[in-house]
């Protein structure tokens, strides 16, 4: 792609998303929200390919139908309430409409079917983007959103993301599918808890953006699309396969690695609510995600490419991939644990 080009879309990028999170006003913040899809979309079908194209036209339209929803859900207010603004959202018809098309476009189960054939489209790259940056908008407006939903909603469409995220990717072989459904599951961790500690939200999507940016360049790193092509990375890259192995562990949140801390903070703060039940409920799917990360690691670790005389060859060659972004990424994505009192202290836990 030519390289204005790109930089004219990424900088559209980074515009749609401030421009949301800047904005008081529905139509700024639908703006901003459409600038986000438009930018992202010759990205997603640069690569010249059906799946690609596929992918592109299938996030167009499920992304085109959750705006129309916004303006449906903030015009039925302003026309109800008379009050354009976000936090004024006040009735439950609208309220009801704007969290669910806000669901639909980051792809909260139960609306979710999108998100994971989108992402097997699509470069490890693009979906790197596709699974972070284009998170941030629509989980601003929901945060802001959520104090007038009804809170079964949000504990319904938090625990059944849990659920259908790590049953989901049990059976899958492609990892960008591993990754969607493990995306869902962050997710449904997330709005379980945005109603009673909106910071832990917070808390939660970082590092679940640090883990996923450390997983995808692992994997881009690695060249591996399929849980077959792991079986090969050890003798690419030695250290990277160890540290992989932890990264995905840390997706999975065991301690002591740094995908813990939101998980117990999130849980510790459902009991204390008076939540017992969601919390156990939460913690046992995390078990579901858990299984199919060990899977990874097992291929990755405990499995050897039947020809060994191919697979050494690439350990052989010049690494020439940039490796800074993902050795810091990867850092954080392993030690932040030690800091859980701090992040506590500092959020008012």
């Amino acid at each position: 792609m030519n390289p204005y080009v790109l930089t004219i879309l990424l900088s559209s990028l980074g515009l749609g998303t401030v421009l949301t999170f800047a904005s008081s006003h529905w139509l700024l913040a639908w703006m901003g929200l459409e600038i986000n899809t438009l930018a992202i979309i010759p990205l997603m079908a640069r690569q010249y390919h059906p799946r690609a194209v596929e992918a592109t036209t299938k996030y167009f339209l499920t992304q085109a139908t959750a705006a129309a929803m916004i303006l449906f859900a903030s015009t039925t207010n302003a026309w109800l309430v008379g009050e354009w603004d976000i936090q004024q959202l006040t009735h439950p018809i609208a309220v009801t409409t704007a969290m669910l098309a806000l669901a639909l476009k980051v792809g909260l189960a139960p609306v979710h079917f999108w998100l994971p054939e989108v992402l097997q489209g699509l470069d490890l790259t693009t979906g790197l983007i596709l699974s972070t940056w284009q998170k941030l908008a629509p989980f601003a407006l929901m945060l802001q959103v959520a104090p007038t939903v009804n809170s079964s909603l949000i504990v319904t469409l938090g625990l059944l993301s849990t659920l259908v995220g790590g049953w989901g990717g049990l059976n899958q072989t492609q990892l960008r599918k591993i990754l969607a459904y493990s995306s869902i599951a962050h997710l449904g961790w997330m709005v379980l808890i945005m109603q009673f500690a909106p910071s832990l939200t917070l808390l939660s999507l970082i590092m679940y953006i640090i883990m996923t940016s450390s997983a995808f360049m692992t994997l881009k790193t690695n060249n591996s699309l399929t849980i077959n092509a792991l079986a090969i990375s050890w003798t690419k890259a030695p250290t990277l396969a160890a540290l992989a192995i932890l990264v995905l562990l840390s997706l999975g949140g065991l301690p002591p690695l740094s995908g813990f801390m939101p998980k117990w903070l999130i849980l510790q703060e459902l009991t204390k609510q008076g939540l017992p039940t969601s919390a156990t409920l939460a913690a046992m799917t995390a078990l579901l995600s858990l299984y199919f990360y060990l899977r990874l690691c097992y291929a990755m670790t405990l499995t050897i490419w039947p020809n060994t005389l191919a697979a050494t060859t690439p350990w052989r060659l010049d690494f020439t991939h940039t490796t800074l972004p993902l050795s810091l990424v990867t850092m954080l994505a392993l030690g932040l644990l030690p800091l859980t009192p701090a992040v506590a202290a500092l959020l008012n836990l």
